[in-house]
């Protein structure tokens, strides 16, 4: 350091033990042991909770979720560590997940809000109802909500003879009549963080209209479950109201943005005045109402609504991706009326 030191004075600046060690590491002028430094300095797995390994060039490499941030090892990602089915993070080694029926894990945070049964999830259809409403777009049939288990929504998308959907399917906007199972009660939690004592039964869809029922996968925090109802919802919407030979971008990517709308209307939105009595704007924000949940969000859940707004702006697929941010720009240059209007004239948004 070009300086003349006695020994027992030349002190790591972490913990002011002299450094007799030929080695010694530096940051910012300042002198460290070698071990002083890596506990200060070397980023830990935010996984295992061990220092990330160099790799075979001696430099510090690791990987990080794009939105969460959290920082791992490198070899988490083929080692089987199990990811939260909602929020995709890992499972830490010192926090044991759920474990729902169908293999799914589920992180404690996103548990606290879950919805796990279709008695439950009543309550958030009729928000989402009343949020359709607020924008002029009242659905008026009554079209039976169930929540499901994974394989009965596999089931269903089976027996469905159309559709577009994603490799995997959380929710379904069905227009057959079949026997669907249904969650009737809400599961505990056994030992070892594993689901156990699910009640469900047998629910036979008839063909009253165009749509038999909408299915949500059941496990998703509440956030996450309305960002889906509010999709099915407006494909259920389309179909009733006579919206015919939409391309899958153009449908899928108005209901992406009726989603997006509703969560904004959660996050954002929440603390203003009812906008519900108005009709939709040009703008994205004010088009939706406020929400009709009551009680404030946790910091946890504005962070869920955030991740779960950004999945749908960032889409790299065609049809939901695209299709949003074709769809969003449509609605935020002419209004959410104007668009729907335009769609069902010519099958395309205006641009």
């Amino acid at each position: 350091m070009d300086e003349v030191w006695h020994p027992q004075c030349f002190k790591c600046y972490a913990c002011n033990k002299p450094i007799s060690e030929y080695e010694f590491a530096m940051h910012e002028d300042q002198p460290y042991h070698k071990s002083c430094y890596k506990d200060f300095f070397h980023p830990k797995c935010d996984v295992c909770k061990n220092f990330i390994p160099t790799n075979k060039n001696g430099l510090i490499e690791y990987r990080a979720h794009p939105f969460w941030m959290q920082k791992y090892c490198p070899s988490h990602e083929d080692d089987g560590t199990p990811r939260c089915c909602s929020c995709e993070r890992m499972e830490p080694t010192d926090i044991k997940y759920i474990t729902l029926d169908d293999g799914r894990k589920l992180c404690l945070e996103c548990l606290t809000s879950a919805t796990m049964d279709s008695p439950e999830c009543q309550h958030l259809y009729m928000d989402i109802q009343e949020f359709f409403e607020g924008l002029n777009m009242k659905v008026e049939q009554q079209v039976p909500l169930l929540l499901v288990e994974r394989q009965a929504l596999n089931e269903a998308l089976e027996a469905e003879k159309s559709g577009h959907h994603l490799p995997e399917t959380r929710g379904l906007c069905l227009s057959e009549e079949q026997i669907v199972r249904t969650i009737l009660k809400r599961p505990t939690i056994g030992p070892g963080n594993r689901i156990m004592d699910m009640i469900t039964g047998p629910y036979k869809l008839v063909r009253r209209c165009e749509v038999t029922a909408i299915l949500i996968l059941y496990g998703l925090p509440r956030l996450q479950t309305g960002s889906i109802l509010a999709h099915e919802m407006m494909h259920a919407y389309l179909r009733l109201k006579g919206y015919r030979s939409l391309s899958p971008q153009v449908e899928e990517g108005i209901c992406q943005v009726l989603s997006h709308l509703w969560l904004e209307s959660e996050i954002i939105a929440g603390a203003s005045g009812n906008a519900a009595s108005s009709s939709a704007s040009s703008s994205s924000s004010s088009a939706a109402p406020t929400s009709s949940k009551k009680g404030a969000k946790t910091e946890f859940e504005k962070k869920l609504g955030a991740f779960i707004k950004n999945q749908i702006e960032t889409d790299s697929s065609v049809e939901y991706g695209d299709g949003f941010r074709a769809g969003i720009q449509a609605v935020e240059q002419y209004g959410l009326r104007s668009t729907l209007d335009h769609m069902r004239l010519t099958g395309s948004f205006p641009y």
